[in-house]
């Protein structure tokens, strides 16, 4: 596990938030563990701020703030230079554009893999994608 980078999909990062019934939610938490005692290098999407400030619009801005503070405290932001930003446009194979940004942005950070509980919606990724469950048992 010494030094293996990892970006965290915004779904983990909403289990661990919500706790919401999600058949991944204790691995999602333990992930976020990991990398909170920086057992793993942990890297979120620059997207995925603003994606969870909008799916948490019905918590208060406070509890928000809070939130993504928490988030920002744990993990580093990743980006991706504009002609991977360019790429990802043109790339068609994926269904879910969002996902390919995710993709782009563990590329840029030297990722070995995106932990997310929507392994299929990156099948055509640079970089593996695993669910959590999985990534735990790669680990132990």
């Amino acid at each position: 596990m010494k030094n293996m980078v990892v970006l965290i999909d915004t779904n983990i990062l909403l289990n661990y938030i919500t706790s919401r019934g999600d058949k991944y939610l204790n691995e999602s938490i333990k992930i976020v563990e990991l990398c909170a005692l920086g057992k793993l290098n942990g890297y979120i999407a620059f997207h995925t701020l603003s994606t969870l400030w909008y799916v948490l619009r019905k918590k208060s801005d406070k509890e928000r703030r809070d939130n993504l503070r928490d988030i920002c405290t744990i993990f580093s932001v990743a980006s991706a230079p504009q002609t991977e930003i360019m790429d990802a446009i043109e790339k068609d194979s994926f269904a879910d554009f969002e996902d390919c940004l995710q993709d782009k942005c563990a590329k840029e950070v030297g990722a070995d893999y995106i932990i997310t509980v929507n392994e299929k919606d990156f099948a055509d990724s640079e970089i593996n994608a695993i669910n959590p469950s999985e990534f735990l048992g790669k680990i132990k």
